[in-house]
């Protein structure tokens, strides 16, 4: 079943999975920027290539909005990075092996409807349609 994380989903899924959380990034990453600041662009993240989110967005720079104080400290086995920020603050993790388990840290509902993140929900509603179409249902 297609799943996307946002912030706290994404946070979720990482410690269902088994990995860790920065409990207040700012307190325990030294060097962090403020990744407090709403639901404007605020900073850019670097995507991974080769992972389905890179395949999703065709591009490996993102400006993005942060409206959080925690993070993903210990990714969850069976998941990868793929996006930080340029402080090494994770902002996307996706499970190894799966169609779309996807997980973003920003909040692309907040953005642009013309923004690249607004590819995210197009993508994420299309694999659930052919996941309900295979006859798979709740």
């Amino acid at each position: 079943m297609p799943i996307l994380g946002i912030c706290g989903g994404m946070q979720l899924m990482n410690v269902a999975a088994g990995g860790s959380l920065y409990q207040d990034i700012k307190g325990q990453i030294p060097k962090a920027m403020q990744h407090q600041r709403g639901g404007k662009p605020a900073h850019l993240i670097e995507v991974k290539q080769g992972t389905l989110l890179s395949k999703i967005l065709k591009g490996n720079r993102l400006r993005v909005n942060s409206a959080h104080h925690q993070g993903v400290k210990q990714v969850a086995p069976g998941y990868v990075v793929n996006a930080e920020a340029d402080d090494g603050v994770i902002e996307g993790i996706e499970a190894v092996g799966y169609p779309f388990v996807l997980g973003v840290q920003w909040h692309p509902e907040f953005l642009n409807p013309d923004d690249q993140s607004a590819t995210l929900f197009k993508t994420f509603l299309k694999m659930a349609a052919r996941h309900g179409k295979n006859g798979i249902r709740p």
